[in-house]
């Protein structure tokens, strides 16, 4: 497994992203990530500073620009058009900085719609898109959302997300397994990762509660990490969490962890 790590969570704003990137390399990180994928002269800074520290850009996440929001509209049937013309845009900047991962949340449910009506414009969507992202060999890791953060998301269960990926049934369009959400919505994370691995293209980590850094909650991250690895994943984990240390601390932490996982 490769430790990426979501710069922007773990430093302070004002630190350059240059200077996230090469002290995330420093600490041990073999890729990075970033957000929001519309923040073009940042990502340039960022594709730069990792090729200088010779690792990855695995991810950038963002949604929808109009909005600054962390979704893009893909639930919606009626902007449908406006998603689609969303993700394309997002692709094509993933592509310009050399991301081999587009995060992907599928937006906001709406009651007064039937729930497979907002089902199939997700999987409509994400076919839409599916050739281009497979032309710019970028991944759409499409992400469930724990709803009492983020109360109204669509996508909250991996299980409805396995479906969608499945449904949309594309090399390029895969399953982001975030452990700090799925805690939170359904527990029961080892048997999932386990039964599901072959659709989890990326993995994100952070502990509950307060998405601090694995070991200061109740996961227990060894044991999830000697999962994967008994069950074949040997895809991204990323850092997605504001650590309690400083960053390179919680970074070499994580390390550890993945270097000698528990089965």
């Amino acid at each position: 497994m490769n430790l990426s790590v979501k710069v922007n969570n773990l430093f302070d704003d004002r630190v350059p992203p240059a200077e996230m990137v090469a002290r995330a390399a420093d600490a041990g990180a073999d890729a990075v990530g970033f957000r929001p994928w519309f923040h073009q002269d940042d990502l340039d800074a960022v594709r730069q500073a990792a090729a200088d520290a010779g690792v990855a850009v695995s991810y950038v996440s963002g949604g929808s620009e109009a909005t600054a929001g962390p979704a893009f509209p893909l639930a919606d049937p009626e902007r449908s058009a406006e998603a689609i013309a969303e993700l394309e845009r997002a692709i094509d900047v993933a592509d310009r900085v050399d991301a081999e991962y587009l995060n992907v949340i599928p937006g906001w449910a709406d009651d007064a719609l039937d729930p497979a009506v907002q089902r199939q414009s997700v999987v409509h969507a994400l076919r839409s898109v599916a050739d281009r992202a497979r032309s710019a060999d970028v991944v759409l890791a499409v992400e469930p959302i724990n709803a009492v953060e983020a109360p109204g998301i669509y996508l909250r269960s991996s299980y409805d997300g396995y479906a969608i990926v499945d449904a949309v049934d594309s090399s390029h369009v895969t399953l982001l397994y975030d452990v700090y959400h799925q805690q939170i919505t359904e527990g029961n994370l080892i048997a999932n990762l386990r039964r599901h691995v072959d659709e989890i293209g990326y993995v994100h980590v952070g502990d509950v509660p307060g998405r601090h850094e694995p070991g200061t909650g109740e996961i227990n991250y060894p044991n999830v990490f000697g999962a994967l690895a008994d069950a074949g994943y040997d895809g991204y984990v990323g850092c997605e969490f504001t650590p309690l240390t400083d960053p390179e601390t919680a970074i070499r932490k994580v390390r550890r962890m993945l270097d000698a996982p528990e089965g």
